[in-house]
């Protein structure tokens, strides 16, 4: 058994953060809702129409890596011959790096970028698609203190402007109380909602 007495609901615009010990199903959860693991019990509703985009943990890329940051986000388009559809591409990932801020380090060999720069490439494939809902998943991790705050901050921008729903799995504390809406706190196979300003730094050093 991994979950008991779950019941939480995330609207539109939500920014919330799922918090709790290893183990606890934080990533259990996020890929039920992604519809990569299935449920034995209770109802899980999710509307599928609204994109998912997916920004993973912080990945050691090898400094030999052959794609540069624009084409490492380009991996995530569907290959075309259509010279209109190419066209249409082309006018997409030039509107995402600008906006991720990736625009004059497209050149860069990704094997090469920092690591706030490898996640910010990740975050560009992550919305390539136009997602409602972002989840990132312990994307902030191994990052320093000041990169992962303009990640962030650039998160939070387009949670704000664009309406955008995050799920954002973490460890961290001061993130979760600077950034987040609300919180889901998983512990011995049940999950919580607390009120962020409710929520303790003991609940980031628990076991499990």
């Amino acid at each position: 058994m991994v979950f008991q007495n779950l019941n939480f609901q995330i609207n539109d615009g939500d920014f919330i953060s799922l918090i709790g010990p290893n183990g606890s199903g934080k990533t259990t959860l996020v890929k039920m809702i992604m519809g990569l693991e299935k449920k034995s019990s209770g109802d899980l509703i999710v509307d599928h129409k609204q994109t998912i985009g997916y920004v993973p943990q912080f990945r050691n890329i090898d400094i030999d890596y052959p794609l540069n940051i624009e084409q490492f986000v380009r991996l995530n388009l569907k290959f075309t011959l259509s010279p209109k559809k190419r066209q249409s591409d082309n006018q997409l990932i030039k509107r995402i790096l600008e906006k991720t801020g990736l625009t004059a380090l497209k050149d860069r060999p990704l094997g090469l970028a920092s690591g706030g720069e490898k996640q910010k490439a990740y975050l560009a494939q992550a919305l390539l698609n136009d997602p409602k809902v972002l989840i990132l998943d312990e994307s902030t991790a191994s990052l320093d203190v000041e990169v992962k705050m303009q990640l962030m901050d650039l998160v939070a921008e387009l949670n704000q402007n664009e309406k955008l729903t995050v799920i954002f799995i973490t460890h961290d504390y001061e993130l979760t109380k600077k950034y987040t809406h609300r919180a889901l706190f998983f512990r011995d196979h049940e999950l919580q909602e607390v009120d962020v300003k409710d929520v303790s730094e003991d609940m980031f050093e628990m076991g499990g």
